[in-house]
């Protein structure tokens, strides 16, 4: 990995059909690991551009629409090449913009030119519906897919590269035009992937770039012209997208809304193995993934000695500099992830758990707290068991049966990831059926997606249009389409087709 370079903030702009607007200093984008550190100034997109974006989307779609399926995705071969090219400087940028250590910065990038890479093969695959039978012999009936026009791509800061790539990649291929917000925690990195893109080729407004805060956002989802609003992010914005979307014809939404996961470590499990995963799934990315484990369900009879080793292990961790591969992770995002985290901290403790870490808050330039490890009962009445903390916050929590595993797993509104560590494929079949999630994993950590799988939840996690590979179904809508190769008209269910009563 090369040596980080002399750092020269970023001038934010702004894309609207295929032209930069002017760079803004409206608002500013730190570094979370020294906040005296500026990565760029950036325009807040006012209400008449978010118009003129999604006017230009609307604008290029029949042209775009209309182009080969295989040309689109060629475009995307483009793009890949210019990613490989940029891998380590994308890295570095998003280490000091996010505060992800540099070597998930760099894992990052690779998960995004792979969901470029899959799109491009997608292009050729000719999947575009499927040949159905008909009643009558002499129809043959399609079901074909058509792009629903113009996609709103929200996307959250802890995965600034890869998870635009899971939204705008399947978008575009697919033959819709796009407007990408990007958080204005990540700004810069969310313009640099657009800057890409622009040097690939892709026809001007057929993506566009807003920054901005939530408000920018809002007059986004709020916008007719949009078709499909996908996002990543919290509940309570994803809610607020949904309930906006519901009275506006022709929208869907793909929400993915965080969950409150958990790793069950059975009897049976390689206790190693156990222990290791619990720490990736709750400490990777400092516990600030929508995926990561606030929970581990621990057999009573490895509890004792699950907490030792998993409490060793955690304090042994290095969270520091983001861009030195040494460290196992980075700061939180900002002040107020700081301020959220020690606030369930405190709760924890007033709800009378037992504490193994006292995760305290560290340094005075940056946004780092230590991991905070404790012992609870079940409960279904405590918050700190039940809500998303987004930080290294840790319950360790004993069950006895498997049937008793699963009812604490499922004791939360939120359903995205789970992990079971096990040698039984009966047990492992059990959590399979029993649990509400998304995506488990076995023997692995809670961590981990790949892009040709699907990647969203249930209850409060997802609305049931995941991300990635399963996006091309929620970009696309069917179609029916019946061709009668007959010299007359016959009818399925056996309708009749006389006219004023003659013969049929």
């Amino acid at each position: 990995m090369t040596s980080p370079t002399a750092y020269t903030p970023v001038a934010g702009r702004l894309l609207i059909g295929g032209e930069w607007q002017a760079s803004r200093d409206d608002f500013t984008s730190r570094n979370p690991a020294n906040l005296d550190g500026v990565i760029g100034t950036f325009p807040q997109a006012t209400a008449a551009e978010v118009q003129a974006a999604v006017a230009a989307a609307r604008a290029a779609f029949p042209a775009w629409r209309r182009t080969s399926r295989i040309i689109r995705a060629e475009a995307f071969d483009r793009l890949a090449q210019l990613i490989k090219r940029e891998t380590d400087a994308l890295a570095e940028l998003m280490a000091r913009e996010c505060g992800k250590n540099i070597t998930e910065c760099r894992a990052e990038v690779v998960e995004g030119l792979h969901m470029v890479q899959y799109v491009f093969g997608k292009g050729r695959d000719g999947v575009y519906g499927e040949v159905v039978a008909s009643e009558i012999a002499e129809k043959d009936a399609y079901v074909r897919r058509k792009p629903w026009g113009v996609v709103a791509v929200i996307t959250p800061w802890n995965f600034p590269f890869a998870v635009p790539l899971w939204m705008l990649g399947p978008s575009l291929l697919e033959g819709n035009t796009c407007v990408f917000k990007p958080s204005e925690e990540t700004a810069a990195v969310g313009q640099r992937l657009i800057e890409l893109f622009v040097e690939a080729g892709f026809p001007p407004g057929t993506v566009n770039l807003l920054h901005g805060s939530g408000t920018v956002g809002e007059a986004l989802v709020r916008n007719p012209g949009v078709n499909v609003v996908c996002f990543t992010g919290s509940y309570a914005v994803g809610q607020r997208i949904q309930e906006i979307s519901a009275s506006i014809p022709n929208r869907i939404v793909a929400a993915e809304m965080g969950g409150k996961n958990a790793v069950i470590v059975c009897e049976d499990a390689r206790f190693d193995l156990a222990v290791n995963a619990g720490i990736l799934s709750a400490f990777k990315t400092t516990g600030q993934r929508c995926v990561s484990a606030s929970r581990i369900i621990v057999h009573e009879s490895l509890m004792e000695r699950y907490a030792t080793a998993f409490t060793d292990k955690a304090q042994r961790l290095r969270f520091g500099e983001p861009l030195d591969p040494k460290n196992f992770a980075g700061p939180l995002v900002n002040r107020q992830a700081v301020e959220k985290v020690l606030s369930y901290n405190a709760l924890a403790r007033q709800e009378g758990v037992k504490v193994l870490l006292d995760g305290t808050e560290c340094g005075t330039k940056g946004c780092f707290v230590q991991p905070f490890i404790y012992l609870s009962e079940a409960n279904p009445q405590s918050r700190v068991l039940r809500e998303e903390v987004f930080g290294p916050h840790v319950a360790l929590i004993p069950f006895r049966t498997d049937e008793e595993a699963a009812q604490i797993y499922n004791a939360t509104e939120y359903g995205l990831s789970m992990a079971v560590i096990t040698e039984s494929y009966r047990r492992m079949r059990f959590f399979r059926d029993e649990c509400d999630y998304g995506m488990a994993y076995v023997n692995l950590p809670s961590i981990g997606a790949e892009v040709h799988l699907p990647f969203g939840g249930v209850k409060k996690s997802g609305n049931g249009h995941p991300s990635a590979a399963g996006l091309i179904d929620v970009v696309t809508h069917k179609t029916a389409i019946t061709i009668n190769h007959g010299t007359d008209i016959k009818m399925a269910q056996g309708l009749t087709t006389a006219i004023d009563g003659g013969p049929a």
